[in-house]
């Protein structure tokens, strides 16, 4: 709700032009004091996610890898597409497209043209605190909000959360759709066979188990208790540290 602040009158000077002098002289100026006030609104609520424009006449012209889109009043995002201009007929848009809800993959094809509703879909970064019972729980840092996903959403990608990671998730009609972990983690090696040998020059690894349960394959001088670098993608190991 706006609020309207006044603040303290002020004083302007102005001057006034005698009609018998055709220029202003300092004899025929007179001065006056006149009290100034000054609305300031002062603009105060909850913190409003930014709005990004949209393309206003979207169509299957515009369809990219990444473009998120609905078909069928659920949310989906463009993985593979492939403009198609046949010989004959009418030129199409055929698409891969993965659900954001259920995870399933299906093809598409749009008319070339077509007008294409878009998902207003955001992403916000929430700090995972803790896991309660099946249920792994997001705060918002900014006002303390709570948000729960069960462990069947967060699904494989719980091996590389541990508490005070920050995680994003992602948004769509005022629901969470989506869950993203960091591309990278550091996690400490919690366990791993001491004695793995080998020439460590040709590339040998050992598997190592991490504290947050995750086992990977590790280089042989890596030791129990140091911190690696992983790829949550591709579950490889990047790095000491």
């Amino acid at each position: 709700m706006a609020r309207i602040a006044t603040l303290k009158p002020s004083t302007f000077h102005c001057f006034r032009l005698s009609s018998s002098s055709s220029s202003p002289s300092p004899s025929s100026l007179s001065f006056a004091s006149t009290p100034l006030v000054l609305p300031i609104r002062v603009l105060t609520g909850t913190r409003r996610r930014p709005k990004f424009p949209k393309i206003l006449a979207f169509t299957s012209n515009d369809i990219k890898v990444g473009t998120n889109i609905e078909v069928d009043g659920a949310p989906w995002k463009v993985i593979e597409f492939l403009h198609v201009k046949p010989g004959k007929g009418a030129a199409f848009v055929r698409t891969t497209l993965r659900n954001y809800v259920t995870g399933n993959t299906v093809e598409k094809t749009f008319r070339a043209g077509a007008k294409v509703e878009q998902a207003d879909i955001f992403k916000e970064t929430k700090q995972y605190t803790y896991k309660d019972g099946g249920q792994f729980v997001f705060m918002d840092l900014t006002n303390y909000e709570e948000f729960r996903l069960d462990e069947s959403y967060v699904g494989d990608k719980a091996k590389w959360m541990k508490e005070g990671m920050d995680c994003n998730l992602l948004f769509w009609n005022g629901k969470v759709i989506g869950f993203e972990v960091p591309m990278n983690v550091k996690l400490t090696v919690v366990d791993v066979d001491p004695s793995a040998k080998g020439d460590s020059a040709q590339g040998g690894s050992k598997p190592a188990t991490l504290e947050t349960g995750a086992v990977v394959n590790v280089p042989l001088f890596i030791e129990r208790d140091e911190v690696i670098t992983v790829d949550t993608e591709t579950g490889q190991y990047l790095s000491r540290g």
